[in-house]
């Protein structure tokens, strides 16, 4: 596939920026107007969704259809491990009680901080799969300890705990349990706050996160532009899809099974690529049929009590 134009790589973060600016005004906007937060979250959700989809588009006309359907692969099994990924959000703005109205701006940066995080990854994971071979069996076999893992998730009561970390920090120096800002000044120093002890624990969960979703979506495609630009836009989509599916993250109980075998079915698609390549329209059909059907089965499956 030939080397994406540089244009394209301006003009996505261009449109990246407009549509966060859109987004940024539309959320003041429904707030100022005391408007459901649910509302705006859902309005922003398919904003977000819709942006993915005319990038699917435009990739179908420049780079051809082959890429498009690369892209939308690799869109639905980032989309789908981001989801996966709102359970611990809700844990640690739990964890760390971070007011509803507060959480919002924690998302934002945690979000901004990604994005880097992840162009990162994505650049220093194609560079070593196109310098050294066995790095796809490593990549492989990360994909398939992130499925067992998922297969056993801990208890619920453990996922709440206090983590180590912050003891310690909170030993070392004083926090403050104010949460309008990041960092406020107190007894003459600056202190830092519950806000950023809730963002730096999000940036170093997607730091978790990032290594099993880049795995995952260079087990789809090998384009630094699609496999970047697929995962940029399910990141961004991420922080209004945690406000629409609050209240429903208690039924996707059968999710983890669905993640767990879109992982495996990953690392099989890179253990087998020397052998028989599975095409990017066969990966796209496997993912969304694991997810609808893991989907389904948690909201009409009736539940256990």
């Amino acid at each position: 596939m030939p080397l994406t134009p540089i244009s394209y790589w301006i003009g996505f973060h261009v449109a990246l920026l407009l549509l966060l600016a859109a987004e940024l005004i539309y959320a003041r906007r429904q707030a100022r107007l005391a408007r459901s937060p649910h509302r705006t979250a859902l309005a922003t959700t398919t904003l977000w969704i819709a942006a993915a989809l005319a990038l699917a588009v435009f990739i179908h006309h420049s780079l051809g259809p082959a890429a498009s359907v690369q892209y939308l692969a690799g869109y639905a099994i980032e989309e789908s491990l981001s989801i996966d990924n709102l359970f611990v959000f809700l844990l640690l703005f739990r964890l760390f009680q971070i007011a509803p109205a507060h959480q919002p701006r924690v998302l934002f940066w945690g979000v901004a901080g990604a994005i880097l995080l992840r162009g990162l990854f994505i650049a220093g994971g194609l560079t070593l799969l196109a310098h050294f071979t066995w790095i796809t069996y490593a990549f492989a076999a990360i994909l398939l300890i992130a499925a067992v893992r998922l297969l056993f998730p801990g208890e619920p009561s453990q996922s709440e705990r206090p983590p180590r970390w912050l003891a310690w920090l909170t030993h070392l120096r004083p926090i403050s349990p104010r949460q309008d800002r990041f960092v406020v000044r107190e007894n003459g120093r600056p202190t830092a706050t519950l806000l950023l002890l809730a963002l730096i624990a999000i940036e170093l969960c997607d730091l978790v996160f990032a290594l099993d979703s880049i795995p995952a979506v260079l087990s789809i495609t090998r384009h630094a532009f699609l496999a970047y630009t697929s995962n940029i836009m399910a990141v961004m989509g991420l922080r209004s899809l945690y406000f629409v599916l609050i209240g429903a993250l208690a039924r996707l109980r059968f999710l983890h099974y669905g993640l767990a075998a879109v992982l495996a079915f990953a690392a099989l698609k890179m253990l087998t690529s020397r052998w028989h390549e599975i095409g990017p329209l066969a990966s796209l059909a496997v993912i969304l049929t694991l997810l609808t059907l893991t989907l389904g089965a948690s909201l009409f499956a009736p539940a256990n009590e």
